[in-house]
C-alpha cells in the first residue's frame, strides 16, 4: 500500500490532528509541579556537614522564567518559595523573599534587555544564583554568615556548573508539556 506524503503546514509545521491539542492541566501545572519537585530532590539526594547540593527548586524556576517569561507570573515566588521554605529548613519567608525578588530582577533583565543569547543568560542566573546563595545564608546565620561564607563556594560552583543541564531539563519538560494529546468526549 503506498502512503500518501506527509502534508505540512505553512511554516513546516505539521498540521494540527484532530482531536489533539495540549492538555490545559499539563500545559499550566507541570512549570510548577517541576518546580516543587526540584525543592524536594535537592534535600533528599546527600546529607552532609557544609552545603554541597545546589539549590535545584530555585534553579528550576529561575530556569522556567528565563525560558517561558510570561508562563509562571509574578507572584509565583510566593507559593514556590514557601513550599522550598518547607523542604530547604531555611527559615520561614527567607526563599519566598528571595524568590519574589528573583522575579523582580528577571522581569527588569527582560525589558532592558530583550535579546539575550545563553550566555547572557547563563551569566545572569550566576550572578542571580550566587546572590541566592549568599543571602539565604545571610538569613538563616546572621550572626555566623561572614566566617562561614568560604562553606558556601562548592555550592555557589556547582550550582553555576549544573545550571545549563537544569536548562536542558526544563526544556525537555517545556517540550512535554505542549504535547497534543487525545482529547475523548
Amino acid at each position: 500500500m503506498i502512503m500518501p506524503p506527509r502534508i505540512r503546514a505553512k511554516g513546516g509545521r505539521r498540521p494540527q490532528r484532530i482531536n489533539r491539542a495540549p492538555s490545559p492541566a499539563l500545559a499550566v501545572g507541570l512549570p510548577w509541579l517541576s518546580v516543587a519537585l526540584g525543592s524536594i530532590l535537592s534535600t533528599i539526594l546527600v546529607i552532609a556537614s557544609a552545603p554541597i547540593m545546589p539549590p535545584l527548586g530555585f534553579l528550576v524556576y529561575l530556569a522556567w522564567r528565563q525560558l517561558r517569561p510570561g508562563l509562571l507570573p509574578i507572584w509565583a515566588g510566593l507559593p514556590l518559595g514557601a513550599f522550598d521554605d518547607l523542604y530547604s529548613g531555611q527559615p520561614f519567608g527567607s526563599s519566598v523573599l528571595l524568590w519574589s525578588v528573583t522575579a523582580i530582577v528577571l522581569d527588569v533583565v527582560e525589558t532592558r534587555f530583550p535579546w539575550r543569547d545563553f550566555a547572557t543568560e547563563w551569566l545572569v542566573a550566576a550572578a542571580i544564583t550566587a546572590s541566592y546563595v549568599v543571602a539565604c545564608l545571610l538569613l538563616a546565620n546572621p550572626n555566623t554568615a561572614p566566617i562561614q561564607l568560604l562553606t558556601i563556594v562548592p555550592q555557589i560552583i556547582a550550582s553555576i556548573l549544573v545550571y545549563p543541564l537544569v536548562c536542558r531539563l526544563v526544556a525537555l519538560i517545556d517540550r512535554l508539556r505542549l504535547v497534543p494529546v487525545m482529547v475523548i468526549d
